[in-house]
């Protein structure tokens, strides 16, 4: 059924995941991690918890790093979102089956217009993290030098995914208190991650026009001012 595909999923992925980060390349001291430790960054990340029993910052290569990143934005996109994007890039014939867990996945009650939505959702993903990447580039760059591009994109996709990880040091942001900049930027990520894909383009499809939205985005919005 499409549940068991979804749970199947994120098993496999988050094993996958605890192995990669398991590997002495993905240390900064080239040795293996303990896998339950790995086990637990990695089920933290695809489920976009924050939680650490590492500190990432020092504890894991850029090879790592990346691991992690991706474990978070598959997290936080949905395995089948990035699945369906990768077969449309492959010109593969996009199933009932598939088009079943798809529904089940981006909790929706019908299947027209599944793989638009998915692609939509790509799509707006990549706009808003690379939008909170240009913002994050010069502060992080002008703090940090030339690891400043790469933390701005960890940190970007992060906030935006709601996944509380960073790679900026063990004091994190705090050293960017009182920085409208990276303030500001954050905030503007994370609020956009938590209101979800359905309330954006609810938002875009009617122009920001308040009256015309679903009262499941006026809902949201308003809850969230609130």
């Amino acid at each position: 059924s499409p549940a068991h595909i979804i749970v199947s999923g994120f098993l496999i992925i988050i094993l996958f995941g605890a192995f990669l980060l398991c590997l002495p390349i993905s240390a900064r001291s080239r040795e293996w991690t303990n896998f339950l430790n790995a086990l637990f960054t990695s089920t933290s990340a695809v489920c976009v918890t924050g939680l650490s029993v590492i500190t990432i910052s020092s504890s894991l290569s850029i090879f790592g790093q990346v691991v992690l990143l991706l474990l978070i934005q598959i997290g936080g996109l949905g395995f089948m979102s990035l699945t369906t994007m990768f077969m449309l890039l492959l010109r593969k014939k996009i199933t009932l089956k598939n088009r079943l867990v798809i529904k089940e996945a981006l909790n929706q009650n019908e299947n027209r217009g599944l793989v638009r939505l998915t692609r939509n959702i790509l799509f707006v993903t990549l706009a808003i993290e690379g939008f909170g990447f240009l913002l994050l580039l010069y502060p992080l760059v002008s703090a940090n030098g030339a690891i400043g591009v790469w933390q701005a994109a960890f940190t970007a996709i992060s906030a935006f995914c709601n996944a509380g990880f960073d790679i900026i040091g063990e004091s994190s942001l705090t050293g960017f208190a009182g920085n409208i900049a990276v303030n500001l930027s954050v905030m503007f990520l994370i609020v956009l991650g938590g209101i979800g894909f359905t309330v954006i383009m609810d938002i875009g499809k009617h122009k920001g026009n308040f009256k015309r939205l679903a009262v499941h985005s006026k809902i949201v919005l308003v809850a969230t001012f609130i």
